[in-house]
């Protein structure tokens, strides 16, 4: 495979894993550990495939993965996410530099919180008990493929 296949691949790659994570977070309300490290794993193939260095390029990128990881944390020990959109999160963030990564958490949260109102009315129209699971993570999800749409794929963003 050549550089320009790989560079078209993998973003495909990762919006087919970040399909998968909608679907079992609606199905199971959990994202798997495989899911995660896949994410976080191909991340390197990219640096590499846009002919990043170790200084700066990937030492920046592995510095805003971990800040995200440690932010998002705070958010799952409040009781605000769960540990699987938090570690979601963190593998995004290998993918995205800083401004896109910022556009992509700004988006998670306009689609959380219409996902929110979506599943308070679900949940009131079932009548059921307690405070409703949402599945956070279509949310962040649906956030990753815009951001890849707009990285990858859409060159006049």
């Amino acid at each position: 495979m050549t550089h320009a296949q790989i560079a078209t691949v993998l973003p495909l790659i990762l919006i087919l894993l970040l399909l998968i994570a909608c679907v079992t977070d609606w199905r199971e309300r959990i994202i798997p550990h495989w899911l995660n490290i896949g994410i976080a794993a191909l991340a390197p193939i990219q640096w590499w495939v846009l002919g990043w260095h170790v200084w700066p390029d990937i030492a920046a990128q592995l510095g805003l993965g971990i800040g995200v990881l440690l932010v998002f944390i705070l958010f799952q020990a409040l009781g605000q996410m769960g540990g699987g959109d938090v570690k979601l999160l963190g593998a995004l963030a290998l993918w995205f530099p800083w401004l896109p990564m910022m556009q992509l958490l700004v988006a998670m949260a306009i689609f959380g919180g219409f996902l929110t109102l979506l599943m308070l009315i679900l949940h009131r129209m079932r009548k059921s008990e307690g405070k409703p699971e949402i599945p956070y993570g279509i949310a962040i999800a649906a956030a990753g493929i815009l951001q890849i749409y707009k990285h990858y794929f859409n060159h006049f963003s």
